[in-house]
């Protein structure tokens, strides 16, 4: 289940996507940073917090919240992994929604009403078009 973070979509990864050896080239912002050529996962097992790939989120005004979440997900063991941590990732969202200029939020459901109301638009204007047609 892809979440929705500010403009860009976090899409977990399963243990087969990490035994596939990645292509992506991460370029190091700060060469001095120790941690920064880790990648997210440190050698250890353990959350690189300091990774560019996380975009500052670990960071700022939700970051305790991301981190309980990202690490709930991380370290889940359950057959569906993360599904153990869905109050994590709504404290997480909530925190969010309390700063827009932050995490600007995609919302999904205003763009269903938006879709769904101009289908719904189309099929009646349609049928109106023909009762005039067949009254006149």
């Amino acid at each position: 289940v892809p979440y929705m973070l500010g403009k860009d979509r976090i899409i977990f990864a399963t243990k087969e996507d990490h035994e596939t050896p990645s292509s992506a080239e991460l370029v190091a912002d700060d060469p001095d940073d120790p941690y920064e050529e880790q990648g997210l996962i440190l050698p250890n097992g353990d959350i690189n917090w300091n990774c560019p790939c996380l975009g500052g989120m670990a960071s700022g005004p939700c970051g305790e919240q991301f981190k309980s979440a990202f690490s709930c997900f991380h370290y889940s063991t359950e057959e569906i992994k993360g599904s153990d941590c869905v109050d994590q990732f709504r404290a997480m969202q909530e925190c969010m929604q309390k700063y827009p200029d932050l995490y600007p939020q995609e919302d999904e459901n205003e763009e269903k009403e938006k879709s769904s109301k101009d289908l719904e638009a189309t099929p009646m204007e349609a049928s109106a078009t023909k009762e005039e047609r067949g009254s006149s």
